[in-house]
């Protein structure tokens, strides 16, 4: 057999110990696929004397990475560090010594990948990135070498389990948000500080990440439109499901005619479709390409294990040698390439509407006036009782036939000035497939 090939790990966090403990505990079955034993020589961490719930073989651990990147008997580098400094300087010494590297750090990739992707090719290095979008799903694999003879005209997913796994809790329980996002921080689904989760960054990270390799263009993350799960309450989903849907949140990106849509938001998913049935903490990617139609993809999209597996999939094929040959043409800019412009073309779909307001005679006409005259037809309308106090206003569900989305935002703007109306209106997409 093969001399074993010696791999370094920066970062025995969550993700890092499920690593080191499928490369272990799975040794002969990996050595099996990879041609060769992969044995973890070192590991460099922030503070060597936290207790670990793995132990590193050999008990070599610090706090250096030089110990790693100027280590000549190591081949590999897996990069599970977060963030964006110290995990890009440290990506660079390990390209610069000559490592190929493994990483699930999205938010990194997602605001320096060209940069990277261009020293790793002119120094004949791979990065492997499986692990940094949708967890255990093959999505990265998926798009850039399965699919690699379509077009891809439309990705649509669920990209952030922590958010599916709120929405599905309120929906199931009828437990209010801040209930639910408790129980998600108590089950390790969510974060201490879960803003990244509920805002939309972290699928918006993916989707950007995502776009570069269907697409074969740059999107800086922050400039796709981003909405979070944050501001949506139980008598929204309530509602939706009255209607025939659920509420998702839902990473959208499509190309036509050479034009570019792209935004991360809460929308209304009919229930039955892939989408509405994707529960919990997974997630779900629908990918339409020229040739092969409409593909679905669903799993974990977090955790330990289920990102773990992505990472060790992505040593075996960088020690056999399928990352170096794939690495070559994935998401390959020209370093003057500038970065793509999300159009603000008009998207045609159906919406959903909330708004709240005086229980009296004549709001409805203003409010239909008010879409009309933006061009907007309606499909349905819906007057909600309330108990109690009417103060807050009466909910008004409305639901409109395929319109232009931006024609949508400016009449609920002009909406939400009436004296008519109680707070900020609600508008989602409604998503049929």
């Amino acid at each position: 057999m093969s001399a074993p090939v010696r791999v370094g790990v920066v970062g025995l966090g969550t993700v890092g110990s499920g690593v080191v403990r499928l490369l272990v505990e799975s040794a002969d079955h990996i050595t099996r696929h990879a041609g060769r034993p992969i044995v973890v020589e070192r590991a460099v961490v922030k503070d060597v004397a936290k207790e670990r719930s793995v132990p590193v073989p050999g008990g070599k651990i610090s706090s250096d990475i030089r110990d790693i990147s100027q280590d000549p008997a190591i081949s590999v580098a897996v990069l599970l560090v977060g963030g964006l400094e110290p995990a890009r300087s440290m990506m660079i010494e390990l390209l610069e010594h000559g490592k190929d590297v493994v990483t699930a750090n999205k938010a990194l990739l997602a605001e320096h990948g060209p940069e990277l992707f261009e020293l790793a090719r002119k120094l004949g290095r791979s990065i492997a990135f499986e692990a940094a979008v949708a967890g255990g799903i093959p999505i990265v694999a998926a798009i850039g070498e399965c699919l690699a003879a379509n077009r891809i005209e439309s990705i649509r997913g669920i990209l952030n389990g922590t958010s599916n796994f709120i929405l599905t809790r309120m929906e199931e329980d009828g437990a209010d948000y801040a209930d639910v996002l408790k129980l998600a921080q108590a089950k390790g689904f969510a974060e201490a500080d879960p803003s990244m989760d509920v805002d939309g960054t972290d699928a918006t990270q993916k989707l950007a990440i995502l776009a570069h390799l269907a697409f074969g263009v740059w999107v800086p993350w922050a400039e796709i439109s981003r909405t979070g799960i944050d501001g949506l309450d139980l008598d929204l989903l309530k509602y939706a499901g009255e209607l025939g849907y659920r509420i998702r949140l839902v990473a959208v990106a499509s190309r036509s005619d050479g034009r570019l849509a792209m935004r991360v938001a809460p929308a209304l998913v009919r229930i039955g479709t892939p989408l509405a049935e994707t529960r919990g903490a997974y997630n779900a990617v629908s990918i339409v390409g020229d040739a092969v139609g409409r593909m679905f993809f669903h799993g974990l999209g977090a955790g330990q294990m289920p990102t773990a597996s992505a990472v060790v999939a992505d040593i075996i094929d960088t020690v056999v040698g399928r990352a170096a040959i794939t690495f070559r043409t994935t998401g390959v800019l020209e370093s003057d390439t500038p970065a793509a412009k999300i159009s603000d073309t008009a998207v045609l779909e159906r919406h959903f509407l909330r708004i709240r307001v005086k229980d009296q005679l004549g709001v409805l006409s203003k409010i239909t006036g008010t879409l009309g005259e933006h061009g907007i037809s309606i499909a349905s309308v819906i007057q909600h009782d309330v108990s109690g106090s009417s103060d807050a206003g009466v909910p008004l569900v409305i639901m409109t036939h395929a319109c232009d989305s931006s024609a949508v935002q400016k009449a609920v703007a002009a909406i939400d000035t009436s004296d008519v109306v109680r707070g900020k209106s609600v508008c989602l997409s409604v998503l049929e497939e």
